[in-house]
């Protein structure tokens, strides 16, 4: 590996993507043992060109010699194509550096509502400007992803369910869940709602993620239900912490679990 040196990283401390990634720049030798800083560290007076604004939404590489400082995948593309220049030219190829591009946007932008973290007191925080584009694409995926695995699972429960395998039962399932969430917290909320919604998609998100390994193995219908029960304790707990972190208070997990019993009884009432 060559050893990029004479640059620092300017990453998110809180975001364990992050974290993990400028750390494994440094332990495989591609960059030197002082090749970061978290973004609650940094001293303008040391890095003139540096614009803080946009190292809150892309991971800044400032060249410690020159001050030129480069952002997001850019720095990336930098950073491993000093040791693999081959495969940062393949990835600059202009339809994959814009598929990655958007890819490192949509991670970026939506970090703190993947893994939420709270606030320090007199700590300047890294927290990403709000991105409409991304946070509705964001939703979107997660809904999508989630109206597949449990119309796949609901299969699983069918001594148990009414109706049996339901595609458009379980999308409508899931966008019900963000109206109604919407209804009752968006004025409550304010400026936290499109935060707390990014969260409880991250919610859904878990428990879709958990629901996948039981499809591939064979499960009694109890056996199912017993499992599906334990997710949805797991999804209320992670929803409480998270609201917690974000200090709304338990309405919001009520309403959540309000909205999910109304659910369950309209199942029962029309099957």
């Amino acid at each position: 590996m060559k050893t990029l040196d004479q640059h620092t990283l300017i990453y998110d401390k809180d975001c364990p993507m992050c974290r993990m990634y400028t750390k494994a720049f440094i332990s495989c030798g591609m960059m030197d043992q002082q090749g970061r800083l978290p973004f609650h560290e940094i001293n303008n007076n040391h890095f003139t060109q540096l614009d803080t604004n946009r190292a809150r939404n892309e991971i800044a590489l400032v060249n410690i010699q020159t001050q030129q400082v480069t952002y997001g995948l850019d720095s990336l593309l930098a950073i491993i194509g000093h040791s693999f220049p081959a495969l940062a030219r393949i990835a600059r190829f202009p339809p994959l550096y814009y598929g990655f591009k958007q890819l490192y946007a949509f991670v970026s932008y939506n970090r703190k509502q993947i893994i939420p973290h709270r606030e320090e007191g007199g700590k300047t925080a890294c927290v990403p400007d709000f991105r409409l584009s991304y946070r509705i694409a964001y939703i979107l995926l997660v809904t999508l992803l989630s109206t597949l695995v449990l119309s796949a699972f609901s299969q699983k429960l069918g001594d148990y369910l009414p109706q049996h395998h339901h595609l458009l039962r379980e999308g409508i399932i899931c966008l019900g869940q963000i109206c109604w969430q919407t209804l009752w917290l968006k004025r409550l909320l304010g400026k936290q709602y499109a935060d707390y919604i990014g969260n409880m998609m991250t919610v859904s998100l878990i428990g879709t993620l958990l629901l996948i390994p039981p499809l591939f193995i064979p499960l009694s219908s109890l056996a199912a239900l017993l499992y599906f029960a334990t997710v949805v304790t797991i999804m209320l707990a992670e929803h409480y912490r998270r609201c917690k972190l974000l200090g709304i208070g338990l309405l919001p997990s009520i309403s959540w679990i309000a909205y999910r019993i109304l659910v369950l009884g309209i199942i029962f009432y029309i099957g």
